[in-house]
């Protein structure tokens, strides 16, 4: 577990990866924030000879943070059966898209939206995904098969064997099948604008061509705004309800955003942000559509200019 430890001052450069493994663990960039942040207070809480004693504070947190996210994971199924309609991960934008217009700039304190790095594991296809596996699946996949952890320290979180992790992650890994397989991001930036173009003129044939005869929209709006509660199935029935929707909301403008790092969508009225779009693609077309609107999962968006 690593050379000889520094003590406190051994865990000030781990909070970066530790968001990053927490946001994906839990689809939250809330939820990762705090669970990293009870980890750091237990951390902060053990005798000073204690801290001495452990060689490789890094990852003593990690295994900390790993364990406070599968209780989260686990008592998340009893809450989001509470929750209002679907649940999706929360969308970030990137950091260079952000709009400090709160007067917090780069110099300011620290979103923790900021320090997620941007990749194929964080796209929504991808978060989604992880959100079918079980606690001890998702952690046992995302420590290993993204962060690269050995099996002998995911053992150490989940309270397993190595052999049963192992077993664990390959499970995690056929459900995962070809969601992480990327469209070029020209095709899929190409796709997404011809959607944002034929959404603002009404064209649902056009629509209908985009979308896969297939394809699924779900929307979260967490029971805090207007949405529907259940997915929407079928290419033309999606077309039809995006044609509506751009009927009923005058003043709405579509703009064409990184959403956790690939092309989408955000739609906002008078400077707000009401919904990010991200986009499931395949040959050419959409085949899934997840459209984020609960206001408690868009503050990394803030104002978008």
């Amino acid at each position: 577990m690593g050379t000889m430890g520094a003590g406190t001052d051994g865990t000030a450069g781990e909070r970066r990866q530790l968001v990053n493994i927490a946001y994906r663990l839990l689809g939250s960039v809330t939820e990762a924030e705090d669970a990293v942040q009870d980890a750091y207070a237990r951390w902060y809480g053990l005798p000073r000879g204690r801290q001495e004693e452990i060689l490789s504070p890094g990852a003593w947190l990690t295994t900390v943070t790993g364990r406070i996210c599968l209780d989260l994971l686990s008592s998340a199924r009893a809450r989001r059966e509470r929750y209002v309609g679907a649940w999706l991960p929360e969308p970030l934008p990137d950091r260079t898209e952000r709009d400090h217009t709160d007067g917090v700039g780069p110099t300011g304190p620290a979103d923790p939206a900021d320090q997620i790095v941007m990749d194929e594991s964080v796209a929504m296809a991808f978060l989604v995904v992880l959100e079918s596996m079980t606690p001890a699946e998702r952690v046992a996949f995302v420590l290993h098969d993204v962060f690269r952890y050995p099996f002998a320290e995911i053992a150490d979180v989940l309270g397993r064997t190595p052999a049963a992790c192992k077993q664990l992650a390959a499970s995690a890994r056929r459900r995962v099948g070809g969601a992480r397989a990327p469209v070029t991001a020209t095709g899929r930036s190409d796709v997404v604008r011809r959607v944002k173009v034929a959404w603002e003129t009404r064209d649902i044939a056009a629509l209908v061509n985009l979308l896969d005869p297939a394809a699924v929209m779900t929307a979260d709006g967490g029971g805090m705004v207007g949405t529907v509660l259940r997915p929407v199935e079928g290419g033309a029935r999606i077309a039809e309800y995006m044609a509506a929707i751009a009927d009923r909301a005058p003043g709405l403008e579509l703009l064409e955003r990184s959403v956790n790092g690939v092309p989408g969508l955000v739609a906002r009225r008078a400077g707000v942000v009401m919904t990010v779009a991200s986009f499931g693609i395949s040959e050419g077309r959409v085949t899934h559509i997840w459209a984020v609107r609960n206001p408690e999962k868009l503050r990394p968006w803030g104002r978008e200019g």
